[in-house]
């Protein structure tokens, strides 16, 4: 089973598990643990500073019957880390993933509402999702290089996307770009924070890594296409204290350049890391969206408030 599929059966499975305690079209669905009260629309209207790059409306997702994200709204600024947070099941995967499609490829998912990358809807007809995927690029939860050397698996997305010419045929008709490969090649490794650990070795495969080291070889391929925003989804969860603390400041660094939205299970990682912070709870509902000093301090909701406490989740 795949990464992508795991959780979605995540989400889906946790979703079934609902005590639903919904009696009109504010009042929130619970799990063992939770509050019951009515979630209030100024909870989640977060108004950043910057930019909006991504802008979601009214997103409901369905795994068959299971309703796994219900009319999720939130904007996300350019150039700054979001964090979603929640515990297993709440729909923070489902949702990231509907940000460049990547739920078009389970055959029970079904999605409606809006998402809008600089003001173009991403689920209109005609998308080209090949570009889509290229402008939102994602890292997954465990590392996933390919089975080929440091240097191809960096490379490998330019020269699919034809941004750089190799090959025999390329070099028999003299449009071989050896040089321009490999200025893309250090740029993406260093802005990995990878080039000082393997650029002496090139050529070894990938999988001779060490896991930390695979993950910021995934990171530096996204980056080599150039993306416009990063998806990560729980990037640092298969990996040791070391190896985390690296992916934190690397994300920390990527904001500067980047979107950049965060799925994670620690609520640690997330006040680290990020600028904003959105909380996903039981029954697919963004419950509440605000700066992420002010979430962990004095949230609105008693739930989140719960959440983030440890009272359950």
């Amino acid at each position: 089973m795949s990464q992508t599929e795991n959780a979605d059966a995540e989400d889906a499975t946790d979703a079934t598990a609902v005590t639903a305690n919904r009696t009109d079209g504010r009042r929130a669905s619970t799990t063992a643990g939770e509050t019951v009260e009515e979630t209030r629309p100024e909870w989640t209207s977060y108004e950043a500073s910057g930019e909006t790059k991504v802008a979601v409306e009214d997103l409901d997702v369905h795994y068959g019957d299971d309703h796994a994200l219900k009319g999720v709204s939130m904007d996300i600024p350019e150039e700054s880390v979001t964090a979603l947070i929640g515990p297993s099941g709440c729909g923070k995967s489902t949702y990231l993933r509907c940000l460049n499609r990547m739920n078009d490829r389970i055959r029970a998912a079904s999605v409606d509402g809006t998402v809008e990358l600089d003001g173009e809807d991403v689920y209109q007809d005609g998308v080209d999702l090949v570009e889509l995927r290229k402008r939102v690029g994602m890292v997954f939860q465990s590392p996933n290089p390919f089975p080929k050397s440091i240097r191809e698996n960096v490379s490998y997305g330019p020269r699919k996307h034809g941004d750089i010419e190799t090959g025999l045929l390329a070099r028999l008709t003299g449009r071989a770009e050896p040089e321009r490969e490999a200025r893309l090649v250090e740029r993406s490794l260093e802005r990995a924070a990878l080039w000082e650990e393997v650029n002496d070795r090139l050529d070894d495969n990938a999988l001779g890594l060490s896991g930390g080291q695979q993950q910021r070889l995934c990171i530096a391929r996204c980056l080599a296409v150039d993306p416009e925003v990063i998806l990560m989804d729980e990037p640092a969860s298969a990996l040791d204290p070391i190896a985390t603390a690296k992916i934190e400041d690397l994300i920390e660094d990527l904001a500067q350049d980047y979107t950049v939205v965060v799925v994670t299970h620690s609520m640690q990682q997330a006040a680290r890391v990020s600028d904003q912070t959105a909380v996903f709870l039981t029954g697919g509902e963004l419950v509440e969206y605000d700066d992420t000093e002010k979430i962990f301090e004095n949230p609105e909701s008693q739930r989140v408030e719960d959440y983030v406490s440890g009272k359950f989740g």
